[in-house]
């Protein structure tokens, strides 16, 4: 158990305020290049989050073995969907066409 607490704490810190952040936009205006489309991101990061508590909470509750494959089983789901949609957004910022400055602007 203590490994989940470690985990969850861990995720907390890290994973979860940056989400956070980029979900509402806040982010700083020399990393906002780097990381745009900001809020898709920040999105993505929160569904990844959320792995941590869905496979920690029910191990911490000793909850039934059924319900902690069920929840495992939604945290997969959750990661996959997280990974998918960041790569989606870093895949559409990579196929943009760089639009260069006009001449005598």
């Amino acid at each position: 158990m203590t490994w989940q607490w470690i985990g969850l704490t861990f995720f907390s810190l890290t994973v979860l305020p940056a989400g956070l952040a980029m979900a509402t936009n806040r982010v700083p205006e020399r990393l906002r290049h780097r990381l745009a489309p900001v809020r898709p991101r920040g999105c993505a990061l929160l569904l990844i989050y959320a792995t941590a508590p869905v496979n920690a909470l029910p191990r911490m509750t000793d909850a039934s073995p059924e319900i902690a494959l069920a929840c495992t089983a939604a945290g997969g789901v959750l990661a996959v969907a997280g990974c998918l949609a960041l790569g989606l957004t870093t895949r559409t910022r990579q196929r943009r066409p760089v639009v260069a400055p006009r001449e005598g602007s």
